[in-house]
Parts: C-alpha cells; structure tokens; sequence
C-alpha cells in the first residue's frame, strides 16, 4: 500500500472532480450527492461552497472563477461572491438525467457529459461541449454514465470513459474546431477491477484510472493499452484523481461512500475522503483553463 495521506476529514458521500489551482495553491473538489465544491490549501480550513443542487464537475475559468456542470446544467461560479450564474441547460426535458464528470479542452470549451441517476437507463445521457460563445455541442450520444476526460500531450487524441463500458476509447481530436472522429477502444478494464470512473493524464502521456469498486488506481500506455502500475487505497469506491502541488507531483484521489451498506462502512472509515500521495514519483498536467468570450 503506498503511503497516502488523507488531506481532510471531510467525508464526501460521492466526492469527485479534483482540481488543482496553481494560482492560489490550493485543491478543489466536489461532492456530486451534495451539491458542496471544497477547497483546501495546505496550513488552513478547508472551505465549502453549498451550491443548492447537485454539482458534477468544476473546471477553472481564465481571469477566474469555476465553470461548473450542474443539475441545472452549465454555470458560472464567483467563489468569492458566492454568486451562480446558468448559461445553458441542454438536458431542461429530462428530468432523470443530471451531469457528471467533466473538464476543459485544450481549446478553452468545456467538456461534460450525463447520465440517468433515477432509473440507470443505458444510453440515455450525452457528452457535450459548452464553447467559447457559450453555445452547446453535442459531442456523443447514448452515454450511459459520462466519466473520465483526457487529451493527449500534443492535442491531437480525445480519450473518453463511459463506465459501463470498461473501456477507455480514443478519438482523432480538431483542437480549431472540436470535432471528434475515428473511434477505437485503447484500454480494456476486467470485471475482476472494478469499473473505469474519472481519469487523468501524466506528463509522459500516460492514463491514470480510478477504479470503481477497484480499491484503486491504475495507469496505462494508451497508446499499446499496456497496464504500467496499479495502486492500492484502503477504499472500495475510488472515483478520479489528479495532480497537484507546486510541482505538479502530488498525486490526489477521491472517493465515495455511496453505493456502501452499514459493515461495508465500517470496515472503511475512510471511504468518501480526499487522499494525497506525496511526491508520487510521477508528473501531472496543467488543467485547461475556460476562455470566456469577450464581453
């Protein structure tokens, strides 16, 4: 088991979305359930911002403040004023439907995608691109629990989780135009490992997994699907991960305790919590930023 910290104690019923803030040096996660974005920088309180509905991924905005996937669809949030402002709600008819994982591109949109939390439905959630204009994309449909989101190093590969699936798919990827084309599966997850959640990119162009029901993480070569590492939590429901720190060598995880019954639980007192292997030993990327248009 390698030597992971657990940052908080906060307990998340289904913590998500680590994001790491260069700027004010500080880690920023969700708890999709609650509808709470927290936020901890080493030697202070973490801080929480209650959105009043669930929040299923923050991304940062150039000039600042987060965009949001949202219940209600994509946002804008001033953390300082506490303020919400909706932008746009692709999904206002689908009342069983709410977003979860998402991220920005190298272009500056944003990336999130959706999923049925009432019924389960196979395919009847979408990933969507909100653009710089602030008009939405539909970038894939018959998304049964939109997941993790990477690009690779050079900008010209979309890699993509739609967890029911076990696998990681790549696209060809347009970064003028965010066009996304020739679909082909690079990673396959066995039954025996959980199911594929959130995911991230190495400096090196390799994949990070969180496993769902796993008990941890793993990273691969996308390019030969070669398995390279696995690592161990003392957690059942490993849900994303990312990295952090002034040299982007931490690496940060979160985790759920949704899903858990009373003895399960009990045997993980640190299910929902954010943990940190420090000086990891690898290197993480710089989270792409939202381009705002001019106003």
């Amino acid at each position: 088991m390698p030597p992971w910290e657990v940052v908080t104690d906060i307990r998340c019923e289904l913590g998500e979305g680590p994001l790491w803030d260069p700027v004010r040096r500080c880690i920023l996660w969700v708890d999709i359930t609650k509808g709470v974005i927290y936020q901890y920088r080493e030697g202070n309180k973490p801080e929480m911002m209650e959105i009043g509905q669930k929040t299923g991924a923050i991304a940062p905005v150039n000039g600042g403040g987060l965009i949001a996937a949202l219940k209600d669809g994509f946002a804008f949030i001033d953390q300082s004023g506490r303020k919400i402002k909706i932008i746009a709600d692709p999904e206002k008819s689908l009342h069983g439907n709410r977003f979860n994982d998402g991220k920005c591109d190298p272009a500056g949109r944003f990336w999130a995608g959706t999923m049925d939390e009432i019924e389960n439905r196979r395919g009847a959630g979408s990933l969507y691109s909100l653009n710089n204009d602030l008009t939405v994309s539909v970038k894939i449909k018959g998304v049964s629990c939109s997941n993790g989101l990477a690009w690779s190093l050079d900008h010209r590969v979309f890699y993509y989780i739609d967890t029911p699936t076990r696998q990681v798919v790549a696209y060809d990827y347009e970064v003028e135009d965010g066009k996304i084309t020739n679909r082909r599966v690079v990673i396959n997850i066995s039954s025996e490992e959980g199911l594929p959640d959130g995911m991230t990119i190495d400096a090196e162009g390799m994949l990070w997994v969180a496993h769902w029901g796993g008990w941890k993480i793993s990273r691969w070569n996308p390019s030969t699907g070669e398995r390279l590492t696995d690592l161990s939590l003392p957690v059942s429901h490993v849900s994303s991960c990312t990295f952090g720190g002034s040299g982007l060598d931490d690496l940060y995880v979160t985790s759920a305790r949704a899903g858990l019954n009373k003895d399960e639980l009990d045997a993980q007192p640190q299910a929902g919590a954010l943990f940190v292997l420090r000086k990891s030993g690898f290197t993480g990327t710089k989270a792409f930023e939202f381009r705002k248009p001019l106003s």
